[in-house]
Formats: C-alpha cells, structure tokens, sequence
C-alpha cells in the first residue's frame, strides 16, 4: 500500500503568478483579481510592458465604453443596432472565418452566392443565371465596385474628354468619393425649393457623352424620400433616342433596396428597368445585420466588365473576385443568410411594416406638437425629416437636439446642402427594435422639454453629419 503525505499540486494552478490558470487556455490566462484594475491605467500611446488577466482587461475596456451613446436610442444612424441571440450566436461562431478562403471555407461561399440569387429574386432580374454579384464591406464599398464598372464600360465606348457621373447633391459622400478616387467629374444637381433630391429633368439636363452613368438614390439620407428612378430612366431612354448616347442607370438602394420589395412591391425602380444596370444594398441597415456587409448586384455579364474580376489562386484554389479589400470575417453573410432564412418574404414584410408605421405615427405625434413642421412622414423610407415652424424663435433644431441628448435620445441636427443651407432639420431613423413604447417615450421627452426651451436661451451646437 502506498502511502500519501500532504496533498497533490493543482495543475490549473501557476506558481510564478500565483493565480488559477484554465487548462488549455492562452498561456498568458490568468484569473480575475479584482483589486487589480483599480491600479491600472490603460494605455493610450505605447503598449504596457506587462500582459493583464483577460477578465481585467475585459472590464477595463468595458468601463470606458459605457460612456458611448445607447446604440438602441441612436436614431441618427441606419444601421442595424439590434439582431436576435440566435444570430449573434451564429456570427460569433463564424467571425474567424475568413471570407476570401473559399477554399478552405466552401459552404460560406455557397451563402454568399445563395443570398446574391436571393437579392437577384427580390430585384427582379430579368436572367437570374446572368447575374454578377457579391458581398462587400458595406454599401460604400459597393457603391465604388458599381462606379468602376460604368466607368470601364464608358471608357471602352472611346470617347474623348473627362467621364462624368450625375447625381443629386444628396447623395452618400461615398459617391463624391468614388469621384475623386478615380478621377470622374462629379455633376450634383443642387436642391432647389422644396425639390430635395434628383428628378429627371435635372439629371437629363446634365448629361453629355461622357456620363458615365445617372446615380439614383432609392431611399435620400437627409430626409427618407424615394428618388423616381422609372422617370429618371424613362427620360434617358428618350435621350438615347435623341442623341445616341446609352446612358446607364446605378441604383443605390443602400437602405431602400430592402425596403421597397417588401413594402411597395408595385413601385417599378429595379431590374425591371432595362436602363438599370446595377444595384447595391446594405445588409447592415434594414437588410438587418449588424456591420458591414454590402452586396452589389449587375444585371449581366456585359454590365460588369471581366477584366475588373481578378481570378486569384489563394491557398490551392482559383476563384473569381471583385473587390477594393481581401481578408474580412465571413459572419455578417453568414447573419445575412440567416435572416433571409428565418424571416422569409412575409416575415420581412412584417418587420419592415412594422418600422413603418412607427416611423409614421412618431412623424404625426411631433407635428401635433406645435413647434414642428414635418418635411416627410417616414411612409417610404422609415425616416423622417422636421424642422421648426417659421414663427418659433425661442429655439432651433439644434437646441432640441442637444436636449434630446441629455435623456439619451441621438437624434441629428444638420443643415441641408448647397441651396438649401439655410435649411436646418432634425432626422429620426426608425430601425427594428424601435418600438411603439420607445416611440411615445421619445413624444413624451419632446412635450417635457418644449416650455424649457421655449423660455430658455438659446444656444447653438454643431451636429457632425
């Protein structure tokens, strides 16, 4: 019989650090103390020299993040702010695969390629076998993979002098972007009067044989409304009757695009268009995704030029890619995927519905207020821009802003562009999550502070847009 003295050591335990050390782990794993973070300051220009537990850290990094805005209250931004558990699940379990390794992660690949034919569907392509399409980052990077091959196929036409694009002045900055990056001469149709974005006859005014293409926004940031991409198209098919030259039409549907096939199904601004050569999405705005994924569809192969899709071989295989970056996690299609499967056409009807009728009572609720005078009631886009009444002076829509803040509320307070400066608006994003019950909280702010502001001073702060 053996004999036992004492006890055995503890192999999950670390004498050089003296603490508890998880079997298996990162070798530089150390338990919580929790005396520890008290005496830590964070680093803001050099790494430290020593490692930390990663409990510490975690709470360290935490602590300063509660200073930021409540994503959920942020009624500035389109982006998705809210996904169910079960997608947050997913997008964890997939956020270390590596979307460009379609190789090594084929059935990743075969979600993309699936949600493109879905997107195809939704848009009404006209061949879906014909159809070029793919994931990227966002919208924005979208919107620069669309601008690159309307600049190719232009450039293959042989015309002399700068290539163009047409525009209205509000579109993304993405766009102005695009631009300047690849030397195209953006032409921006101002806002005049009560005209906040393109129409057909501007847009045809400032057209030439070097328009490389018309951008129409299907869904305008600054206030919600959806551009007439039918007329704008329809009046360049006439233009080409009258001059010859074949001037496509790019769709940036970056929230609307997810909107109108579910809402206004009748509303023809699609691939149903012949003028249409491509559209662009975002995932993470109401295609309901948390950042970033974008998708960018054109209606064929001659709409996107081959020799802008590289045809790389990356770790034993030969695939096909079209995009300004290379590695980035495979989660956020794999969300994408995910709430195309979970919510089918009538569950994004219904979501989608529901962000509109919010958006629409909340825009009828604030005119019914007094002070304010609505510029749109979110009954296209859930988004709805409102200024003040010209007869009030006590305060603007910058002082509203500002008090919204101080309960919580982000809401944006900018003027418009070029001609309309001295129009300054207060914007309201309805996105899922943002409920009836937030909705009255938000009324209820706004009847609260609406004496104060009228007896107070008035003060004027910027709002970055």
């Amino acid at each position: 019989m053996v004999l036992h003295k004492g006890t055995a050591p503890d192999p999950a335990f670390d004498r050089a650090s003296g603490q508890d050390r998880k079997a298996g782990t990162n070798p530089l794993y150390a338990g919580a103390y929790p005396a520890l973070a008290a005496n830590i300051r964070l680093p803001h220009d050099s790494l430290a020299e020593d490692p930390l537990p990663p409990d510490t850290a975690l709470q360290l990094v935490r602590d300063e993040l509660m200073l930021d805005g409540n994503a959920r209250l942020n009624l500035a931004t389109f982006v998705t702010t809210w996904m169910e558990p079960q997608a947050r699940e997913l997008m964890a379990e997939c956020v270390d695969k590596n979307m460009i390794d379609k190789d090594e992660y084929p059935q990743t690949a075969e979600l993309e390629r699936r949600c493109v034919n879905i997107l195809a569907d939704l848009w009404h392509a006209p061949d879906p076998t014909a159809i070029m399409g793919c994931s990227t980052t966002g919208s924005s990077e979208a919107c620069m993979l669309a601008g690159m091959a309307l600049k190719r196929r232009w450039s293959k036409l042989g015309r002399a002098g700068k290539p163009n694009l047409v525009m209205g002045a509000n579109v993304q900055v993405c766009w102005e972007k695009f631009c300047e990056y690849w030397e195209v001469e953006p032409r921006l149709v101002p806002m005049d009067g009560d005209r906040f974005h393109l129409t057909a006859d501007e847009a045809i005014a400032r057209c030439d044989e070097n328009t490389i293409g018309v951008v129409a926004i299907l869904g305008s940031t600054f206030d919600g409304s959806y551009e007439p991409v039918a007329e704008i198209a329809a009046a360049l098919d006439g233009l080409r009757e009258r001059s010859g030259w074949d001037i496509p039409v790019h769709v940036d549907g970056a929230s609307g695009a997810m909107i109108a096939p579910f809402l206004d199904p009748e509303l023809s601004w699609d691939f149903r268009l012949p003028r249409v050569a491509s559209i662009n999405t975002s995932g993470h705005k109401y295609g309901l995704v948390y950042p970033g994924v974008g998708w960018v569809l054109w209606r064929d192969k001659e709409a996107l030029p081959e020799e802008l899709v590289f045809n790389v071989n990356y770790l034993g295989g030969d695939m096909p890619t079209f995009a300004l970056n290379f590695s980035r996690p495979g989660a956020e299609v794999a969300a994408q995927y995910y709430t195309f499967v979970r919510l089918g056409r009538e569950g994004f009807r219904a979501v989608q519905q529901a962000s509109r009728d919010v958006a629409t009572q909340l825009a009828d609720g604030i005119a019914e207020l007094g002070p304010f005078e609505l510029l749109t009631r979110g009954d296209q886009l859930p988004v709805f821009a409102f200024t003040t009444k010209p007869d009030v002076e006590g305060f603007d829509v910058f002082d509203v802003s500002r008090r919204l803040r101080e309960r919580g509320w982000l809401v944006p307070a900018y003027t418009f562009p070029e001609n309309r400066t001295d129009l300054a608006v207060l914007r309201v994003v309805v996105r899922n999550g943002f409920t009836h019950d937030l909705a009255d909280l938000l009324l209820a702010d706004l009847r609260r502070l609406l004496p104060e502001l009228d007896h107070g001073p008035r003060r004027r702060t910027a709002f970055h847009h």
